[in-house]
């Protein structure tokens, strides 16, 4: 069954999510501030608009993917989390009474749940979809989506979710989904610096790095950075250090996203040193200009310490 949705956020992640949508049959409005953006939606068949309120016109599900917690918050409760009655007009309060509300975005856990709070209480039903499996993954509708929310949210967002991804998991009540990938891209953080370092010494020693790899992928130092994303040229061809580190998933996102750990973290009470330091260690990364080479390229930048 057709509907019609509002997509916000049309850039590298969300104009192929798009995109996959309007091939499946929806009728799909976006918004983005980028014009090539909406060029792209308006190429495979989606209505671009210049107007974020003119895109939610009528809708029945409205997905986000937007840069930060403060956007979606914005976005959705108006400045200052207002609405009607703060200074600016959130999408909550014109919206028809059970829309469906899908946040992809990458954001703080706080954000989430007050955005999915505010929903709950204008009528609305959200659910928190971060996602992992970049651009690629995006292109070719084979994401996986990390979702918070309600058993009868999932249910009603699990059809529009399944033509973006191949992968839904239901993490838990509203924020967990967050919750769900700030966890897993800290652990993909830590993870890429220990097998970085570990090539680096095998270098430094003399290990010839495919016989590293060969020994490492078969034994307990196996991990997805190490079979699937080998920070160095040569063990594995797909990655993004066999194309000059072109991401990929930039330095820069992965910065955001440790800090989003830490900031978790802190507000929790759980003690993540080793979270800490790679926060550190990319923050470095990024100020000597690994910002927007992929996160994998912490590896040349490691041996210039």
């Amino acid at each position: 069954m057709s509907s019609k949705i509002a997509f916000i956020g049309l850039g590298n992640m969300g104009g192929p999510m798009a995109a996959n949508l309007v091939r499946a049959g929806h009728k799909v409005a976006g918004f983005d501030l980028n014009p090539k953006a909406l060029e792209a939606l308006g190429a495979v068949g989606g209505t671009p608009v210049s107007d974020v309120h003119e895109a939610v016109e009528g809708v029945d599900v409205v997905i986000t993917m937007l840069p930060a917690g403060a956007h979606v918050r914005e976005i959705y409760m108006g400045k200052n989390g207002g609405g009607k009655d703060g200074a600016g007009n959130g999408l909550l309060d014109e919206l028809a009474p059970d829309t469906l509300l899908i946040d992809c975005s990458t954001i703080d856990v706080d954000s989430a749940r007050a955005v999915a709070a505010a929903a709950s209480e204008r009528g609305h039903v959200m659910v928190d979809a971060p996602v992992s499996g970049g651009v690629g993954g995006a292109t070719a509708g084979t994401l996986t989506f990390m979702v918070g929310g309600s058993d009868e949210a999932v249910a009603r967002a699990r059809p529009v979710l399944e033509i973006m991804g191949k992968t839904i998991v239901h993490a838990g009540g509203a924020g967990n989904g967050q919750a769900a990938k700030i966890c897993n891209n800290m652990i993909l953080g830590i993870s890429m610096l220990a097998v970085s370092e570990a090539f680096n010494l095998g270098e430094s020693l003399g290990l010839d790095a495919q016989a590293l790899f060969d020994i490492a992928s078969k034994s307990s130092g196996q991990c997805w950075s190490l079979t699937s994303y080998c920070p160095v040229p040569g063990p594995v061809p797909t990655s993004p250090a066999n194309n000059d580190y072109k991401p990929g998933f930039a330095g820069a996102m992965m910065l955001k996203d440790l800090k989003l750990s830490q900031q978790a973290a802190g507000s929790s009470g759980a003690r993540t040193p080793l979270g800490a330091q790679a926060e550190a260690l990319y923050e470095a990364y990024c100020e000597a200009g690994g910002a927007s080479r992929d996160f994998s390229g912490v590896v040349t930048w490691l041996k210039t310490l």
